[in-house]
């Protein structure tokens, strides 16, 4: 049996491809072929663009597929979430899809909008957004470099962001969050009914949620003296208590313990000083919790 499975291509592509990188697998994306090969003989990889995914996933065309919550829910798509994988294009963070409009006009709240022309991908979820306001606005739907439509052909426009930059570039200022939306790994009803596509994918959920845990994380091994051990423990502020064990002089023994990558530089000096030796870092793929 194989898995049919959907890389999202486009903005999320590269960071899928390095994601399952880190968690074991290589997927070798070749010219202009949308069938990557992957070092798995028990899944087939498609690349389908994010907002198609779910409708894909639902009918049944694929087993299952990564995409944006968002998109399920535009869709209104029948899937089963597999897993939450809280990574985007350019962070491991959550995307907002927000009303924003140009810095000078004249409106601040969503009902300011109202008989207004608002641009935007999502279509279906601006219209229940604006429904749940009592807002009565025109949507249109925007091909893409919406935020470049204010103010000449749209008043306001719905659109994805994670750090706000390319808003800012374009003298557009967020007025309201209309969804926040991770990437999920989704399954069809009837193939996760299936036993061996149920453990494949509960599988790869394993060994892709391990990889999103070690971002960031580094690992950290030393050597301290008995007695200057608890002095060592204090600096360390560990994902769990470190590990210790014993070295084969009995006065001696091996610390391992987990660290934000950010704080080691301070640490490790601080770790020197209080008697710590042969000290290690070393990088992380997955942490499996």
């Amino acid at each position: 049996m194989k898995l049919k499975l959907g890389i999202p291509k486009g903005s999320l592509e590269t960071a899928t491809i390095d994601l399952f990188r880190r968690a074991g697998f290589t997927i070798a994306v070749s010219g202009r072929s949308y069938f990557p090969a992957i070092d798995d003989p028990e899944i087939e990889c498609m690349l389908i663009r994010p907002q198609e995914m779910s409708r894909y996933v639902e009918s049944g065309a694929l087993d299952a597929g990564l995409t944006g919550r968002d998109w399920v829910e535009e869709n209104e798509a029948r899937v089963v979430t597999v897993a939450d994988l809280v990574y985007a294009k350019q962070s491991c963070g959550m995307v907002r899809w927000v009303l924003a409009v140009p810095e000078a006009a004249p409106f601040h709240t969503v009902q300011d909008l109202a008989g207004k022309v608002i641009a935007t991908e999502l279509v279906n979820t601006s219209r229940r957004y604006l429904a749940r306001h009592g807002v009565t606005a025109r949507v249109e739907f925007s091909w893409g470099a919406t935020e470049v439509k204010p103010p000449m052909l749209a008043d306001a426009i719905i659109d994805v962001t994670e750090t706000g930059s390319s808003l800012r570039a374009n003298q557009l200022r967020i007025i309201d969050t209309v969804a926040v939306s991770n990437t999920q790994l989704i399954a069809n009803e009837q193939a996760w009914q299936d036993d061996w596509t149920r453990r494949k994918l509960q599988d790869l959920r394993v060994l892709l949620v391990g990889a999103i845990e070690a971002l960031g994380k580094v690992g950290l091994m030393l050597n301290v003296h008995r007695q200057d051990l608890a002095a060592v423990l204090a600096v360390l502020p560990a994902l769990k208590k470190p590990t210790v064990s014993h070295l084969s002089d009995e006065d001696w023994l091996a610390v391992n313990t987990i660290l934000d990558e950010g704080t080691v530089r301070a640490i490790i000096p601080r770790l020197k000083q209080v008697g710590a030796q042969g000290i290690v870092e070393y990088p992380l793929n997955k942490i499996v919790m």
